[in-house]
């Protein structure tokens, strides 16, 4: 049985990592979106939650085809939440490496970090882990979760705050870090996904470590195009590491206004450290889970019926002339399996029982009429060449949802 959190129904869980586990969920429209349940010892920590209360706000600007964007949260109540844009796909870490097309991963990455820049956002983790690929895009998640939590009583609960080996040197020796910290990660996110190998090899996190802050990269492999660039992302000194802006130039990204335009809150979240429930498409009543399911079951059966009506109008065009009892048959059929179900509608209680009983009648009306006109205008030969294309369709159709 599913579970409810908010106004989101959970339906399984995807994943967990440091700070929470995701889970693939509902939304009160009906749509999939992932739900990250921060862990107690994430929530037990109060100065880490006002933290992420305070910066969530910024971090629902981030808008653009290559990020998760932030879709609503709630750091109140017992088990806090961020609710992201669902990606559909696997984590670069878990696709073959070396990766085929390169340049179409550099330019998506590169497009994502200035998405977060420009809305002053600093991931903090970027790493191939936090990298889904959906149908060859790069989608980063999971930003600005890491730089808001990063506070010494949450790390010392068990959380690794940023994974060794895409970590900037500043970042594991203490130092300040910002926006620099995150192309050095996108520099070793990219060798990884050109060589399939840890830019600075494996082993214990303190000797990988070592390596990054005392050794160069393992760039053998990368094509040269590609090289040039990594080993300035991967630079020691973050002042000579490109920014975004310039990666995105260098790598031909147009540039776009990507930052989400927000509307303000009546309070903020310097006044309230405590975040309330932000509505995306707020203006209106926001349908439970069992209305926007009844309505997304009434979309798909009138697609059927509309398409199978469309059929069977072109078989029993096909069939007039040289089976006309054929024909009969199939458009006493249809008629019969629609008018039960206009009959089931007159006797049900749901919300669309008026419409549904409408869209039946008309639908036999329609299917008689096409059927009529459709043998008047073409030729046998040429209907059932219609209605085998048709069958050919529909079965490539179904087969591939």
């Amino acid at each position: 049985m599913s579970e409810h959190l908010g106004p989101y129904e959970l339906l399984s869980k995807l994943g967990a990592g440091g700070f929470g586990e995701v889970h693939l969920a509902l939304d009160a429209e009906g749509r999939t979106v992932a739900v990250k349940v921060l862990h107690p010892h994430v929530t037990a920590d109060g100065g880490a939650l006002a933290r992420l209360a305070r910066e969530v706000e910024t971090m629902r600007r981030v808008g653009g085809p290559h990020v998760a964007e932030v879709l609503d949260a709630s750091l109140e109540g017992d088990r806090p939440y961020l609710v992201t844009r669902y990606v559909q796909g696997r984590p670069l870490s878990a696709v073959p490496v070396p990766v085929p097309d390169l340049r179409r991963l550099a330019s998506g990455l590169a497009d994502a970090l200035l998405a977060m820049h420009e809305s002053g956002v600093v991931h903090r983790d970027l790493k191939p882990a936090n990298v889904m690929m959906a149908e060859g895009e790069p989608v980063v998640i999971d930003f600005g979760i890491a730089s808001a939590l990063d506070s010494l009583s949450v790390t010392a609960s068990g959380a690794v705050v940023g994974t060794p080996g895409y970590l900037a040197p500043e970042v594991l020796e203490g130092k300040s870090a910002g926006m620099e910290a995150d192309v050095f990660s996108f520099g070793a996110t990219l060798a990884y996904a050109a060589t399939g190998r840890q830019p600075y090899g494996q082993g214990p996190a303190s000797a990988v470590a070592y390596r990054v802050v005392h050794h160069s990269p393992d760039l053998e492999g990368v094509p040269e195009w590609l090289a040039s660039l990594l080993r300035e992302c991967l630079s020691t000194d973050p002042a000579a590491r490109p920014t975004a802006a310039q990666l995105c130039a260098r790598l031909g990204v147009e540039p776009v206004s990507r930052v989400r335009h927000v509307p303000p809150r009546a309070m903020s979240l310097a006044d309230d450290l405590a975040t309330r429930e932000w509505r995306p498409g707020k203006g209106g009543p926001r349908r439970s889970v069992e209305e926007s399911r009844a309505r997304h079951r009434e979309k798909v059966r009138r697609r059927w019926l509309i398409g199978s009506g469309l059929f069977v109008s072109l078989l029993a065009a096909a069939a007039r002339e040289p089976l006309p009892e054929v024909s009969l048959f199939l458009l006493a059929a249809y008629a019969l399996a629609v008018v039960t179900d206009a009959g089931v509608a007159l006797f049900s209680k749901g919300l669309f029982r008026r419409s549904r009983m409408i869209t039946d009648l008309v639908s036999v009306a329609g299917a008689v009429g096409l059927c009529f006109g459709l043998a008047a205008v073409f030729s046998t030969f040429t209907l059932a060449l219609f209605a085998g294309t048709a069958l050919v369709v529909g079965v490539v159709f179904l087969l591939s949802a």
